[in-house]
C-alpha cells in the first residue's frame, strides 16, 4: 500500500488515517493545528487563519476551518465521529509568525501572535495536549505530519527542516 499525502489549503481542515501524510503551506501568521489519537493512528490538520469568529461579521458563506475558536472544535467533533478517544487527544502546532513589521503596536496587526494564544486557549478548554510547537518569528512555514510516527515535520524559509 502506498502512502500518500494530503493537502490541507488555507482556512481547510481534513483528516487522515495511517498510512497517509497530511500537510499544509504558506503558513505565515497562519497557525497549522494537528490534533491526532496516537492509537488509532489518526490525525486531523486545520489550517487557521483568523483568531476568533467573531471577526466574521455577517459572513454569510462562514467557514468554520478559518478562525481558531471554531476550527479545533470542528476537527475534534469529526475526529471523535471517526473513532477517536478524546482522551487520547493531542496536539501540535506551528506557525503564527509575525510577517510584516509596524511601526504602531495595534493588536490587530499582530495577526500571528493572537492566533497562537486563541489556539493555545482553545486547545485548553478542549483538554487537548499540546505536546509540541514551533510558532513565532517572522519566516513562513510548511508542515507535514506522519499518522504512522506522530513527528511533525517543520520546514521553515532560510532554516533547516525541524521535527518534533
Amino acid at each position: 500500500m502506498i502512502d500518500s499525502v494530503v493537502r490541507v489549503g488555507i482556512a481547510d481542515m481534513k483528516i487522515v488515517k495511517s498510512p497517509d501524510k497530511i500537510r499544509t503551506s504558506g503558513l505565515g501568521s497562519c497557525v497549522g493545528v494537528v490534533v491526532y489519537d496516537k492509537q488509532l493512528n489518526i490525525a486531523g490538520l486545520a489550517h487557521i487563519m483568523l483568531p476568533d469568529s467573531i471577526l466574521a461579521r455577517g459572513d454569510k458563506a462562514f467557514n468554520k476551518a478559518k478562525f481558531a475558536n471554531t476550527a479545533l472544535k470542528e476537527l475534534t467533533r469529526i475526529l471523535i465521529s471517526k473513532g477517536a478517544s478524546m482522551t487520547r487527544l493531542k496536539a501540535k502546532i506551528a506557525g503564527g509568525a509575525q510577517m510584516f513589521h509596524f511601526s504602531s503596536q495595534n493588536d490587530q496587526m499582530r495577526i500571528g501572535p493572537r492566533n497562537i494564544e486563541a489556539v493555545k486557549k482553545e486547545l485548553k478548554s478542549l483538554n487537548i495536549q499540546l505536546i509540541a510547537e514551533d510558532t513565532g518569528g517572522h519566516s513562513g512555514r510548511t508542515i507535514e505530519f506522519d499518522t504512522e510516527t506522530c513527528m511533525l515535520k517543520i520546514k521553515t524559509v532560510y532554516q533547516e527542516v525541524i521535527e518534533i
